[in-house]
């Protein structure tokens, strides 16, 4: 704080009673200081605090008169002029090419100001008559809301072609020549969101980059963003307001408003405006050129009242429009824009608010949601625990049920929020305030609440999302495992005790206000388009598709006869359908389009949005491999130049360092699948001089060459895993790490981590050592491979030094694995499948199962005990810091349905413990050996009712929670792909710590930033299974589509075995089951589409056997039935409806229940024929005994 006397009068300036500086504002607005160059200002302000008492605070800023008209970005040349042609640019060599240095420059002058806007106009020298363009010359001002909302716009800058006819050489590159980013604006976006801030600084950035202009031998920018210091510059600073001293925030109880630092802002950015427009007409007017075109400045802002403050604080021209600038909401510029340029498409990405036009045609603007809080009520809610804040995070499988996480002491627990009304609005990502309900409305445990589905059910979902959430039960890739839960992923309490006697409910809420929209991420998805005359023509009985529904209802013309609004509905299930406004609903249908949330006003039914990209035909495997990147977050951008610049030269030479060991003698080699690139792990088996075995497990040494807190680790940490789709792989590092210096290839040198083993034959460990090591592996083998040297016979192995080495690794292998089945291991399942792809398409041809051979097994078991023998070591070392991974017993209500089912077979499951869970599926093989597949079946649902496994710091669960459930391990790390996985990394530095070769990073040494890498670890790894199997999905529905374009190119429809997973046997319920087909790895539900619906009188519903069969009417005997793990015969085919395609399986077998009527119908055609068949059979006999008697 600081005092200022009062009393304080000077000719340029002047101290008021509010100690604020008032610069003489009389005629000459830009008139400057004439002595000094650099000014205070304070202002003081006084609050009212949270007690009740008055604060003053008082701010100095420094003014000064030297900041001219604003600073950009340009390439550091020798010369210190401004940016022009034939500049020389420095720059500096790096791996990834030259990169070019940027610097600040600071237009002194109106002139230098008016050189950069004619260095952005197309087809035009920085001495060319410009008016004979079709351009006008623009130099926009914005604020802050278009920081926020429009950066879209803001951001668009033409292809050079520019779309039309003539090549685009007169065409806009960007909204306007220049764009000004106040500081002001800047400052308040970044306190607001530090995603669009980001955005705002690679927006001034880019104003760096050129184009050539050959025909004129010229400079010419892409686009110019100007920053300009308005808090600092002594022309731009405003008057204190009269009432700057009250101390208030709020509108009076009349409803008379009082300033706020928000009005303070916007009359500062409005002086910007009114600095460069009178600057660029003074400019026009007093220059001799009349033939000079004048440049509009205009102030883009979507606040109404400070666009009329904007035309009532200047001059006025003769036709009575503002003289020095003019003012549009972004909507209007972007409109004049279209006007002026008829093939310009930029009016879709202007951000909706939900205005008053849109408010009118809504329904009657009716509410469908209660309002939120008011923000005042909901601040002092949340210091008096009336209200809770924490982030909402949809269910996975639909937008219309989630939680929040809310503090509860030193614990967190999720408060569950479903139905429309108590979500209320939110969003994924949300940061919300919820009401927590009386106990009495909370969930009584898991079992009662299911997936989020039932919930919404019973709380009366809106428009159609119990349809929309029964569509995305879709046939597809069977899953691996369970959804992981809020506990299993964050540490998270779902249930707390409400009674005495510890009984445990699932607290649950409502939304009652949003405290920061999560409004940054762009959605990818299509646009649902109504045909009116395809609507008539359809069949009444044909069912609706629900998207069909809710586009029906909310499509529409717009009065301005150019915009409608459409639906977007979006992959990612999560999202809610977006309404649209688009001037290009035509050329949108049938593609796959990215687009961002603007608002979500309470008489709007769905949020609002704008369209940011197309992404290109929808069904295309190119988009819909985008896509699923999109949807997932999976980063697939080109390693920026800053990472690539961290690698080691090309000709980098691998030579022995000091304090590593030299192992190039032993016979190291690798065993992996065909066309493996990325080589993490090598392994080595040589029997020693006291008649014991050395056993050595050598991972890449990546940490080596990614040195910690430099641009590629951090590249690699937030990635955090490499992504395998069916078509490519997406590298968590640059390929010359990936598949060169880290692969540990054959016959070439290479840096590793090793640990060293000495056990008895018998496979008993007597010591072990962690060592950093450079080899040579001697052989890169196949599995095949590795898995006939395994069968080869003992006498043809003396000499053959690969041969002793794999069966000795293969002997010990078995004893480990018998162990760890001993000791409670599952052996699991999982109903993977590889694609054969055409050469040259890449499309699907064929579909076969994963062949698993002794092989594999045995570096599964090398790498686990690689991985438990790393991580007890590190946690000797580092018990509060170790990066570790568990897997947690599974809660046995997930297990109940498979535990009833398995009954059905004559089979029991016990869950007690994984010995138990393993016994019982041992015994269940080999009571189900008739059919082998029941057995793999039975494994791959009991994977499926656990959570995945998830990483963790050791500091932040206690021991018994470290246990790893599936391998019946205690601890469990991972060590063995680091190449692939930063977990790994982080293993590695804590390894090479823990032996003294490294010291720690200091990161490593916070348990709080453990926990934020261990969170985004597993949210990557999580986001890369997902897409992978969605690859595998997309693959799938191609290769039965017959191709990517249908051109039979891949397999078409088919027909195959497959195994009922589950009945629907609900009362109320369709009648239908879920099928597993083996053959492709493919989970769907058969819908009995040709029964009479679920009143069918004729259907048998037995939910004891979960069973459903067909019987006659008259006789009630039982026709057909399935049960649940009955084989059936299904046909699996593609349904395409306009730009939808969905696989669809269809049951053959029993007949009976798949048509019942041509079912019986076709037994009353065979009776009949049997009959006339038996009857013309008696007539030959009587006929032949007569002969016979004659």
């Amino acid at each position: 704080m600081m005092d200022h006397d009062d009393d304080d009068d000077d000719d340029d300036h002047a101290v008021t009673a509010e100690g604020a500086i008032v610069f003489n504002d009389d005629d000459d607005e830009t008139s400057q200081p004439a002595v000094f160059s650099l000014h205070t200002l304070p202002t003081r302000r006084f609050y009212l605090t949270r007690r009740g008492k008055i604060l003053q605070s008082t701010t100095e800023r420094y003014l000064r008169d030297d900041l001219g008209y604003g600073t950009m970005l340009v390439p550091a040349s020798s010369s210190t002029g401004g940016p022009g042609g034939g500049r020389k640019k420095k720059s500096r060599d790096t791996i990834a090419g030259k990169i070019n240095e940027l610097v600040p420059w600071t237009m002194d002058d109106v002139s230098s100001l008016w050189n950069v806007l004619l260095s952005t106009t197309p087809s035009a020298s920085w001495h060319d008559d410009v008016g004979a363009t079709n351009n006008k010359i623009r130099l926009a001002v914005v604020d802050t809301n278009a920081l926020l909302h429009h950066m879209d716009v803001l951001e668009y800058l033409r292809d050079a072609n520019g779309g039309g006819d003539d090549g685009g050489n007169d065409k806009h590159h960007a909204i306007a020549n220049a764009i000004v980013i106040p500081q002001t604006a800047l400052e308040e976006c970044r306190h607001r969101s530090l995603v669009m801030y980001r955005r705002a600084t690679d927006l001034v950035r880019s104003s760096s980059s050129s184009v050539d202009d050959n025909s004129n031998k010229s400079f010419r920018r892409k686009r110019c963003v100007i920053v300009f210091a308005d808090v600092h510059h002594v022309d731009t600073q405003i008057k204190p307001f009269e009432n700057s001293n009250e101390v208030t925030t709020t509108k009076d109880a009349d409803g008379s408003s009082n300033v706020t630092i928000n009005d303070e802002n916007d009359a500062r950015l409005r002086k910007v405006a009114h600095y460069y427009g009178r600057a660029l007409y003074d400019f026009s007017e007093n220059n001799d050129d009349r033939q000079r075109p004048r440049a509009e400045v205009v102030f883009l802002s979507d606040d109404v009242q400070s666009r009329k403050l904007a035309a009532s604080e200047q001059p006025e021209e003769d036709n009575g429009s503002p003289l020095y600038y003019a003012t549009r909401s972004m909507r209007d510029h972007v409109t004049l824009l279209q006007r002026e340029d008829s093939t310009l498409n930029l009016l879709d990405m202007v951000a909706q608010f939900g205005g008053k036009e849109d408010q009118k045609q809504r329904d009657g603007a009716r509410n469908y949601y209660p309002p939120h809080v008011a923000s005042s009520a909901l601040s002092h809610g949340l210091q008096t625990n009336q209200y809770y804040q924490g982030v909402y995070r949809s269910d996975r499988d639909t937008y219309a049920a989630g939680y929040v996480t809310v503090r509860q002491g030193e614990d967190r627990v999720a408060v569950v929020i479903s139905g429309w009304e108590d979500i209320n609005r939110a969003v994924d990502g949300d940061i919300v305030a919820i009401e927590l309900f009386g106990v009495e409305r909370w969930l009584g445990g898991p079992g009662e609440r299911g997936n989020g589905k039932d919930c919404v059910k019973e709380e009366g979902a809106k428009g159609g999302e119990n349809d929309l959430s029964k569509s995305s039960q879709a046939t597809g890739i069977a899953a691996d495992t369970a959804e992981p839960s809020v506990r299993d992923t964050d540490n998270i309490a779902e249930e707390v005790p409400v009674d005495d006697e510890g009984q445990l409910r699932r607290p649950t809420g409502r939304v009652v206000g949003i405290i920061r929209r999560n409004f940054h991420k762009n959605y990818c998805g299509s646009i649902c388009t109504i045909d009116a005359e395809e609507n008539d023509d359809k069949d009444a009985e044909e069912e609706i598709h629900p998207q069909d529904a809710i586009a029906a209802k909310h499509e529409r013309e717009h009065p301005d006869g150019i915009t409608s609004t459409v639906v977007f509905f979006s992959i990612d299930r999560r999202v809610p359908p977006i309404l649209l406004r688009t001037t290009q609903r035509d050329r949108l249908a049938g593609m796959r389009i990215l687009v961002s949330m603007d608002s979500w006003p309470s008489n709007s039914e769905y949020p609002l949005g704008h369209y940011v990209k197309t992404l290109g035909a929808a069904g295309t495997k190119d988009t819909e491999t985008e896509v699923l990147l999109n949807e997932f977050r999976i980063p697939c951008e080109p390693f920026p130049a800053k990472v690539l610049a961290c690698l080691p030269p090309f000709d980098y030479k691998i030579t022995l360092e000091p304090g590593r060991i030299d192992l190039r003698h032993l016979p190291v080699l690798s065993i992996d699948p065909p066309g493996c690139k990325d080589i993490d792990d090598a392994l080595h088996c040589i029997e020693l001089p006291n008649g014991n075995w050395q056993v050595g497990v050598h991972i890449a040494d990546v940490t080596h060459y990614v040195e910690a807190g430099t641009a590629i680790d951090l590249e690699a940490a937030n990635r955090s895993t490499s992504t395998y789709l069916v078509n490519k792989r997406l590298d968590m590092l640059p390929s010359l790490l990936t598949t060169d210096l880290c692969s540990l290839k054959g016959n070439v040198d290479r840096f590793a981590f090793t640990v060293l083993w000495e056990v008895t034959p018998e496979a008993h460990i007597v010591d072990v050592e962690f060592k950093k090591s450079i080899i040579h592996s001697i052989a890169a083998l196949t599995y095949q491979q590795a898995q006939s040297l395994i069968d080869k016979p003992d006498k043809d192995c003396k000499d053959d030094i690969q041969a002793g080495a794999v069966k000795r690794l293969a002997s010990l292998s078995r004893k480990f694995r018998a162990r760890r089945i001993d000791a409670g291991a599952l052996t699991l399942a999982s109903p993977e499948v590889k694609f054969v792809l055409d050469s040259e398409s890449l499309n699907p041809t064929d579909v076969q199962a994963y062949t698993l051979y002794e092989a594999n097994a045995l570096v599964e078991e090398f790498m686990l005990l690689a991985n438990v023998t790393v991580a007890k070591k590190i946690l000797r070392h580092y018990p509060t810091l170790s990066i570790l991974r568990r897997h947690p017993a599974p809660n046995r209500s997930m297990f109940d349905g498979l535990i009833q089912k398995a009954k059905t077979l004559g089979v029991s499951i016990r869950i007690d413990d994984s010995k138990k869970l393993a016994d019982s599926l041992d015994g269940a093989g080999k009571a189900l050996k008739e059919d082998p597949y029941l057995d793999q079946l039975l494994r791959i649902l009991s994977t499926r009712c656990m959570s995945p496994a998830q990483y963790f710091c050791s500091g932040e669960y206690q021991a018994k929670d470290w246990h790893h459930y599936g391998l019946a391990a205690p601890v469990y790390t991972h060590f063995t792909s680091p190449i692939r996985r930063y977990a790994d990394v982080c293993v590695h530095r804590l390894l090479a710590a823990a032996i003294g070769v490294a010291p720690l990073p200091v990161f490593l040494s916070s348990k709080s930033h453990l926990h934020d890498l261990a969170a985004n670890m597993n949210r990557r790894h999580r986001a890369a299974q997902l897409a992978g199997r969605a690859s595998v999905q997309l693959h799938t529905l191609i290769f039965f589509a017959g191709g990517e374009g249908g051109d039979s190119e891949g397999g078409g429809a088919k027909e195959e075995d497959a195994y009922v997973l589950d009945v629907e046997t609900s009362p109320n319920s369709e009648p239908s089951f879920s099928v597993m087909v083996p053959r492709y790895g493919i989970e769907g539900r058969v819908r009995l589409t040709k029964l009479h619906g679920k009143d069918d009188q004729c259907l048998v519903r037995d939910s004891e056997n979960h069973r459903l069969g067909y019987k006659d009417l008259g006789t009630g005997k039982l026709l057909a039935s399935v049960a649940v793990f009955d084989k059936v015969r299904v046909r699996i085919w593609v349904r395409k409806s306009r730009d939808r395609r969905e696989l669809v399986v269809d049951l053959l077998e029993p007949r009976f229940l798949a048509d019942p009527a041509a079912a019986l119908q076709n037994e009353q055609r065979g009776g009949k024929e049997k009959k006339e068949a038996g009857g013309g059979s008696a007539s030959k006999k009587k006929k032949k005994k007569q002969k016979t008697k004659q």
